[in-house]
């Protein structure tokens, strides 16, 4: 039921983005008024997600430790799993953010004959991933020309090297094929694993089936329905000066796959996609383990009236006594 309804949910808002351009709904709404409102949507959901993390208060150090910490000198540390100082701490970011290094820690466990449990490293989900954020990554870059005129030159550099097996008219860019396969890994996963399918929730298939969309329809665009890239170019650049301006030639496929983009774009602050900002603000990952090192002292401390025990054996000793109950001073 979680997955035909995520995937009846974003059919019916592909349909929608549909009527954009067949006249039905006036094109302003779908070509100027959502894309504006949905980058306002992003831009401050994210605003309120980050600054809400940032005031979080930290009143000690939580890092999560995955090696040897910094102890006596004769005892290696693992400076990126488990680091002491500030760039260590970057080096474990930059390994996190852009190679997702925890992903190829024991996070596959199996049962072996006489109840023997082992751990192992889940490769082809750490593949998927890479391979999937990656080529977002290049796609979105890629679409940065359709924005600015003329393009920087480092995009049409990353568009000639994604496309430099020159197959097909226009030009098949390897980054399409990859984004769609590995969604296409991810979804399988959850459906065909059982433990993954049990806790997957209904935002989990939605958010695959509304990238497999978007992925899908600008497929299309480029290599089926072959739109006017020049109609496609004038509208977005005329979005990125606030400057709208909508051509006539514009298919309708391209109003459902800009439909998605914005309900992507304006979802993502509410939704587990967010972690792309989190993780820059995570005190697991951010904070150096130096607690051998430096006293931290708990900013929430307030001076308390405490009782010593000698005081309270002053109170209580001849009770005490006649209990049996042991006493320092008789």
């Amino acid at each position: 039921m979680k997955i035909l309804v995520s995937l009846a949910a974003v059919g019916v808002l592909f349909l929608v983005g549909l009527l954009g351009g067949t006249g039905t709904v006036p094109e302003a709404i779908f070509g100027v008024i959502l894309p504006y409102a949905a980058v306002a949507v992003l831009l401050g959901g994210l605003a309120y997600r980050v600054l809400s993390w940032a005031n979080a208060p930290v009143p000690f150090r939580i890092t999560t430790t995955c090696g040897q910490e910094k102890s006596l000198p004769w005892i290696k540390q693992a400076k990126l799993d488990n680091p002491s100082s500030a760039a260590g701490v970057v080096g474990r970011m930059l390994l996190e953010v852009l190679c997702f290094r925890s992903l190829l820690r024991d996070v596959k466990a199996r049962l072996l004959e006489g109840g023997k449990l082992v751990y192992g490293t889940s490769l082809w989900l750490w593949l998927g991933a890479l391979a999937f954020h990656w080529s977002m990554l290049v796609i979105l870059l890629r679409h940065l020309r359709l924005f600015t005129s003329p393009a920087p030159s480092w995009v049409g550099f990353l568009a000639k090297m994604d496309g430099f097996l020159d197959a097909g008219v226009p030009v098949f860019y390897i980054t399409s094929v990859v984004f769609l396969a590995a969604l296409a890994y991810l979804l399988l996963r959850r459906l065909l694993d059982p433990q993954v399918r049990y806790i997957s929730l209904a935002e989990d298939y939605f958010l695959l089936f509304l990238l497999l969309g978007i992925g899908l329809s600008g497929f299309c665009l480029r290599h089926v329905a072959k739109t006017d890239v020049a109609a496609i170019t004038e509208l977005a650049a005329g979005l990125a000066q606030f400057r709208p301006a909508l051509p006539a030639s514009v298919a309708p496929l391209f109003f459902g796959h800009l439909f998605l983009v914005c309900v992507l774009a304006a979802y993502l602050p509410f939704s587990k996609v967010v972690h792309l900002a989190g993780v820059f603000l995570s005190p697991t990952r951010n904070l150096a383990n130096n607690n051998r090192m430096a006293r931290h002292v708990n900013p929430w401390d307030y001076p308390v009236k405490t009782h010593s025990y000698e005081a309270y054996e002053n109170e209580w000793r001849e009770k005490m006594k006649a209990a049996g109950v042991p006493v320092d001073k008789e």
